[in-house]
């Protein structure tokens, strides 16, 4: 399967400890596509239906169904755990992704 970047996958989450979200869930590749190409990891952010406004979250419809991109459980996954694509988050979605990673993680 080729892995893009922005794309939303079907991904198995589990095992999990604590308060990881966990299952199987809908989930976008924030890693760049040169990575997810030259190695077998990519960078993931699950996405949820139920939270509540916070800074590390960004509100989406995709597929019809409202939900959040959850930004403070971003985490690197072995490309096994990718089941199959779901679809691709839209271009006002990426630059709000893009600003909160930034705030996040840019000094």
């Amino acid at each position: 399967m080729e892995v893009r970047q922005y794309h939303v996958y079907l991904v198995n989450l589990d095992p999990t400890v604590g308060h990881e979200i966990k299952k199987t869930r809908p989930c976008v590749v924030i890693s760049p596509d040169e990575m997810n190409c030259a190695i077998r990891t990519v960078i993931i952010a699950p996405l949820t239906s139920r939270s509540h406004k916070y800074p590390t979250r960004v509100q989406l419809s995709f597929q019809g169904a409202k939900g959040w991109i959850v930004l403070d459980q971003v985490r690197t996954i072995d490309q096994q755990r990718m089941i199959r694509e779901l679809g691709r988050i839209g271009e006002p979605v990426i630059r709000e992704v893009k600003k909160i990673i930034r705030e996040m993680l840019v000094d």
